[in-house]
């Protein structure tokens, strides 16, 4: 079934696009043209319009390949086993030392780089 449902090409969705390009072409100029209205209504205007334009996209064939995308990684984050706390209070603290320890070495060899070249000039 879900084969027949891909096969099927999505008649209507240059006319989905257009409404939503149409919609936030609306916001943007609507928040132009009430530039002296408060600044909470135009908000409120392009929040409403920036999601009838999100509504419309879902509609689309993007937008269910978008929605059916976040559901699978929704499944696949579910998977992960996370570290625990002290697994993570470990792991930092050896990254904190093994930046800790380049920082050092480095600062060795652009000071022994620095001492040479102060030699060599004078």
């Amino acid at each position: 079934m879900k084969a027949k449902a891909e096969a099927q090409p999505a008649s209507l969705d240059a006319l989905k696009w257009f409404a939503v390009l149409l919609l936030l072409t609306l916001a943007i100029a609507g928040n132009m043209y009430y530039a002296d209205s408060p600044m909470i209504y135009r908000v409120i205007g392009v929040v409403v319009l920036c999601v009838l334009a999100g509504l419309v996209f879902m509609l689309t064939s993007k937008g269910k390949q978008l929605a059916n995308l976040a559901r699978e990684a929704r499944v696949e984050i579910r998977k992960v086993v996370w570290p625990t706390r002290p697994e993570t209070t470990q792991t930092t603290l050896i990254v904190l030392a093994a930046v800790i320890l380049v920082a050092f070495l480095l600062w060795l060899v652009d000071s022994l780089l620095s001492w040479i070249i102060k030699s060599l000039i004078y």
